[in-house]
């Protein structure tokens, strides 16, 4: 789009109640489901429609763009553990956006940018993926695993490998110049 074809703004009914530091940075009409909807990227998350609140970008575990549909699949905390979160996969949303703009690259970049470490780890009966991610308003790095399916979590050897792994990759992105 040149300088003078910019793309109308989000209209008024469509604007989903913001949080004082929140600005959209893209959205698009979303021509599923009935009525549809409107997709709104922020800078603190995505708004999606038949939810009434915001999922962070550090929320997301998934995101997938393909040409025609956005796919989102939302974590979902399985329990709290000392220094870390275990999350699971959440169903997948799915939204054809009939004229998406922006809105794919916004969720893309937003998504990736908030994850800080990743990285996948055998532990006793299966596996599971260390992710440190970057949380608007929050000091430091949230800190979640996420285990394959079939690994049994609540395994005592499952839960102190993981405190290990945890413990192991967070001195190693801790900062050093302090």
């Amino acid at each position: 789009m040149g300088l003078f074809n910019r793309r109308p703004k989000l209209p008024p009914a469509a604007r989903p109640l913001l949080a004082d530091d929140e600005r959209v940075l893209a959205w698009a009409a979303a021509g599923d489901g009935e009525g549809g909807g409107v997709v709104v990227a922020s800078n603190l998350g995505l708004w999606l429609p038949g939810r009434g609140h915001r999922l962070g970008w550090h929320d997301i575990l998934k995101a997938g763009w393909s040409g025609r549909e956005l796919t989102v699949t939302p974590a979902e905390l399985v329990a709290e553990r000392d220094g870390y979160l275990v999350v699971a996969d959440c169903p997948a949303e799915t939204h054809l956006l009939l004229d998406p703009g922006e809105l794919p690259h916004q969720v893309r970049a937003r998504v990736t940018n908030s994850v800080a470490y990743t990285q996948q780890h055998p532990v006793p009966g299966g596996a599971g993926r260390i992710v440190a991610r970057r949380v608007p308003g929050v000091d430091g790095l949230t800190w979640t695993v996420r285990y394959d399916p079939g690994t049994p979590a609540d395994d005592d050897p499952v839960v102190a490998e993981t405190d290990r792994l945890v413990a192991t990759a967070r001195a190693a992105t801790a900062p050093t110049n302090l």
